[in-house]
């Protein structure tokens, strides 16, 4: 069988494993603080019993890492929602019993009264414990983090403290994306609390997805796809031509 069929089959299956992580981002393009995954090409020497064949090469794709700038903050007037300004990211306590990290502050309250993000994780406080707010109560964050609470029927002066929102800022060489989308440092241990990271509170962070870029690169990718398919009909038909050569003489 022509080599060339193994070259563009190679090509082809690439193409599809860049795809999914390209159709992932544009899936996430409305998920409050989302990251991109990118999602790259590159080249790896081809093994033969000899060693490596200095003139061939294949191919690999692989995701490198995400893309840390910042979404898009838009108002919701909402008042258990948070943006951070700037970099940094929310600690919260994964499905796992670590600690993980998200830009999603679209946050909620469960039945146990404990601040939590959209999907139901503990948002963690500075020492790394769930934030339990008042039942029914008036929640206010302020820009530092710091949540304070007002019980149902209390005066404005009960008003009190009831934690504070735990804020990291980790270098982003040291994160790694998991598979349920959050972000954790690499070794595994909790981060340090920063404490001049700033929230902007009634705010939350748009995924950092651009559309526009991600139906661009869907588009080119399915071309490539295309033609590595051509490739690979054109050396079917060519051995078909080939063998009728052969069987005719």
């Amino acid at each position: 069988m022509d080599r060339i069929l193994y070259t563009a089959a190679n090509g082809a299956a690439r193409v599809l494993e860049q795809q999914a992580i390209i159709t992932n981002n544009m899936a996430n393009v409305s998920t409050t603080g989302f990251r991109e995954q990118l999602a790259m090409y590159r080249s790896v020497p081809v093994m033969g019993q000899a060693g490596e064949l200095a003139t061939r090469v294949s191919t690999l794709a692989s995701s490198p890492g995400s893309q840390f700038r910042q979404g898009i903050m838009a108002e919701t007037g909402h008042s258990l929602d948070a943006a951070i300004a700037g970099e940094g990211w929310f600690a919260v306590r994964s499905a796992d019993g670590g600690e993980a990290y998200t830009r999603a502050g679209a946050f909620a309250v469960n039945s146990q009264n404990q601040l939590v993000t959209s999907t139901g994780l503990p948002v963690l406080s500075a020492d790394g414990q769930g934030i339990e707010l008042p039942e029914r109560g008036s929640i206010t964050f302020s820009t530092d983090g710091q949540i304070s609470a007002l019980g149902a029927g209390d005066n404005p002066s009960d008003i009190q403290v009831v934690g504070q929102i735990k804020l990291v800022n980790p270098p982003v060489e040291q994160l790694e994306r998991g598979g349920d989308g959050l972000f954790r440092l690499v070794g595994g241990q909790p981060a340090q609390a920063d404490p001049a990271l700033r929230i902007v509170p009634g705010f939350v962070e748009k995924s950092n997805v651009s559309p526009a870029e991600a139906m661009v690169a869907m588009i080119a990718n399915a071309r490539q796809f295309e033609m590595q398919m051509k490739v690979i009909q054109n050396a079917s038909t060519n051995e078909e031509r080939g063998n009728s050569i052969l069987s005719a003489s």
